[in-house]
């Protein structure tokens, strides 16, 4: 397989990015791969790229979004940060990938338990870490079940997987809410933004739709 052009790029949609996703995530659960040489990659990007996707992604090491996906050099941006939320870097970069760089699919892409969402359960404090988790506290408040606060810890995986959901959902709110460029680019449907996790136990990933 080789690594995308611009001419390869151009014929991409959001719908077409999705799909490429979903079908790489069934070769990853399949434990195959796509035919690819990435060596020869590096030398086909070696004087540009033309990615069709940028994953947003929690940076725990399971969840490698190249891997889970089964994509090669030149197909995905890649911004990785623990929590899988949006600050105003990461739209700049979002933007740039979209606007500029020419991606057509946009994934928030959260995981099961995951450890900075158990962080916010339990309302952690460690150095800049508490600053961190404080911007994932909004997903937590926002699941109202169960009531019973010794049931909303870490310790209750499930609670954990839904404040999970609960934050790609509201990571995907802001994303429309503070960038204007964004939230157009998808109104005109140039661009697609989806929310999608990962579980791993499975390797599977499920997307919001």
């Amino acid at each position: 397989m080789k690594a995308h052009t611009k001419e390869t790029q151009a014929t991409m949609t959001p719908e077409k990015s999705l799909q490429f996703l979903k079908e790489g995530n069934q070769r990853f659960q399949n434990n195959l791969k796509a035919n690819r040489n990435l060596l020869e990659q590096v030398n086909d990007t070696s004087e540009g790229q033309f990615p069709f996707a940028t994953i947003l992604s929690c940076i725990d090491s399971r969840v490698s979004a190249e891997l889970v996906f089964d994509q090669g050099l030149g197909d995905i941006f890649s911004v990785r940060i623990a929590g899988n939320f949006v600050n105003e870097d990461i739209l700049g970069s979002m933007e740039f990938a979209c606007k500029l760089a020419g991606t057509k699919l946009i994934v928030v892409l959260g995981h099961t338990s995951c450890g900075a969402i158990k962080g916010a359960c339990d309302h952690a404090k460690l150095g800049n870490l508490t600053k961190l988790i404080e911007k994932i506290t909004p997903a937590v408040n926002a699941v109202t079940e169960p009531k019973d606060q010794e049931k909303r810890t870490s310790k209750n995986l499930e609670f954990v997987d839904n404040v999970s959901h609960m934050n790609v959902k509201l990571t995907i709110d802001r994303i429309h809410q503070e960038s204007p460029i964004l939230s157009e680019m998808e109104k005109n449907g140039e661009i697609k933004i989806i929310g999608a996790m990962y579980d791993i136990n499975s390797g599977a990933v499920t997307f919001h739709e």
